[in-house]
């Protein structure tokens, strides 16, 4: 029996099997492509003979770091807008968020007859939500093999090409500084490597997506948006 706060079983949606398929063969590949890599670091020196350009001698960790990050984000940053609707993520993101403060507002107003009609939306939202999920998973397969082989690499730079005394480098939180290699639960190259790239991938994930924003307002005020017309 339907509940004004709440929807059947048979009207919820299905869990999005697809999707967890998705996330467990990404996690094989990850898994695989250690194995592959090793202790030898065999696919992180195979990459080295591209990438040893960047590496400087070892003489600047911290600036190969962060050229690294930068082409790791860029290029995965460019697959996910090729592979999925940034704009119709962002309106699934905006229908959810509408929907739910509404129906919040609803159920704070014991109002019974609009609790009854947004839970009968409710699939619909959900429906639309997924779909979205669904873009992300498709596009994360193609997007890990650009980032894990060059995360492999990065392991393949601080171990290999660093010897001890490079591996040292200056952070604000430690006066003496820190050992890329000492552990912090993770290895802090991956912490520091996290630190460098994450901030840099939300630049340029901004810049995307008010490139996006802007084109599409463009098709619009010429009326060759399709959505409009």
């Amino acid at each position: 029996m339907d509940s004004p706060g709440g929807q059947s079983p048979e009207n919820a949606p299905m869990p999005n099997m697809k999707g967890m398929w998705t996330m467990l063969l990404v996690m094989m590949l990850v898994m695989v492509l250690y194995m592959i890599d090793g202790n030898d670091h065999i696919i992180g020196g195979a990459l080295n003979v591209v990438f040893q350009y960047l590496d400087f001698g070892g003489q600047y960790p911290v600036l190969t770091l962060m050229i690294v990050g930068a082409v790791m984000i860029i290029l995965s940053s460019a697959l996910r807008t090729i592979l999925t609707d940034t704009i119709g993520q962002q309106k699934a993101q905006a229908y959810s968020s509408a929907f739910n403060k509404e129906l919040r507002q609803a159920r704070l107003e014991n109002n019974t007859y609009k609790m009854k009609k947004l839970t009968d939306m409710q699939p619909q939202i959900m429906a639309k939500s997924m779909e979205s999920s669904n873009q992300m998973m498709k596009s994360m397969p193609l997007t890990m093999i650009v980032v894990v082989p060059m995360f492999l690499w990065v392991r393949y730079f601080v171990n290999v090409t660093l010897v001890d005394s490079m591996r040292i480098i200056s952070v604000p939180w430690a006066i003496d500084g820190v050992c890329l290699t000492d552990s912090y639960i993770l290895p802090a190259w991956i912490l520091i490597y996290s630190l460098i790239s994450i901030p840099f991938g939300q630049i340029v994930m901004r810049v995307v997506r008010t490139y996006q924003f802007k084109k599409r307002l463009q098709e619009i005020e010429s009326g060759t948006d399709e959505e409009v017309a």
